[in-house]
C-alpha cells in the first residue's frame, strides 16, 4: 500500500504541485509509511531549488485535503480508503551531501599533506 501511495502521490505532485508551491521548487516523494489500520500515511518529501524548504512543506500540508482527493481519484481501483496524509521534510539526501563534501575535503587535505612531504 505504501508503494501505491508513493507512486500515485508523486504523479499528483507532478500534475498539481505548481498550483500549490509554484514552479521553482523540485519536490520528490522519498518515502511513505502507512499506519497498520491504513488510516494515516506519513509522506516524506525532499525539496530542492528553494531557500525555505519548510514553507513548501507547509503549503503542501495546507492543501492536504485537496491532494488527498486527487490521490483518491487516481487510486480508486487500487484502494478502498485513502489514508489521511501527513507531510514531513526528508533531509537524508542533504545530510548525505554534507558527509560527501566532508570526505572530499578531507581527501583533498590529505593529498595536499602527502604532496608536501615528497618535496
Amino acid at each position: 500500500m505504501a508503494e501505491t501511495v508513493k507512486r500515485h502521490f508523486s504523479e499528483v505532485l507532478q500534475r498539481e504541485g505548481y498550483l500549490i508551491y509554484g514552479s521553482g521548487p523540485l519536490v520528490t516523494v522519498t518515502n511513505v509509511k502507512i499506519s497498520p489500520d491504513l488510516s494515516q500515511a506519513t509522506v516524506y518529501l525532499s525539496v530542492y531549488n528553494v531557500a525555505s524548504k519548510e514553507t513548501v512543506i507547509e503549503s503542501i500540508s495546507h492543501n492536504a485535503s485537496r491532494l488527498r482527493q486527487s490521490l483518491a481519484s487516481r487510486t480508486r481501483r487500487h484502494m478502498r480508503r485513502v489514508p489521511y496524509l501527513e507531510f514531513h521534510l526528508d533531509e537524508l539526501l542533504d545530510e548525505m551531501e554534507k558527509v560527501d563534501n566532508l570526505f572530499d575535503r578531507l581527501y583533498a587535505e590529505n593529498q595536499m599533506g602527502s604532496g608536501e612531504e615528497e618535496e
